[in-house]
């Protein structure tokens, strides 16, 4: 079970670091998968804690877990503020499309680590 676990998790952070990357390299013309993905896993821990302590607060708890991630985003990657939204934005998409191709031929689950809200 723990092995089993381990494993779709690492599949989900390579999946959401792969949106990640797609929109980090479209929007500022960074290309280094590695980075893309420890940006998914802090992204990742950063939404989960900031989701922990004010996520129950409506609209006001995950809007700020949201701008928490884009702040990762925008540590991790040159540009500015507007920029790291559109990286999530365009990491959103491409995860979005890529889980729906594997679930469509029903290799994966609709969800992925380090894109909040996929």
């Amino acid at each position: 079970m723990v092995l089993a676990s381990a494993v779709v998790f690492l599949a989900s952070l390579l999946i959401g670091a792969l949106g990640i990357y797609v929109g980090a390299r479209v929007i500022v013309g960074a290309g280094d998968y590695d980075h893309a993905i420890v940006t998914a896993l802090i992204g990742a821990i950063v939404w989960a804690v900031v989701g922990f302590f004010v996520g129950w607060i409506p609209l006001l708890g995950p809007l700020l877990a949201l701008v928490a991630y884009v702040a990762v985003v925008n540590v991790r990657y040159p540009g500015d503020w507007t920029a790291a939204a559109m990286i999530g934005l365009v990491a959103w998409v491409t995860v979005l499309i890529a889980l729906y191709v594997l679930a469509a031929v029903g290799i994966t689950g609709f969800d992925a680590i380090g894109v909040p809200g996929v």
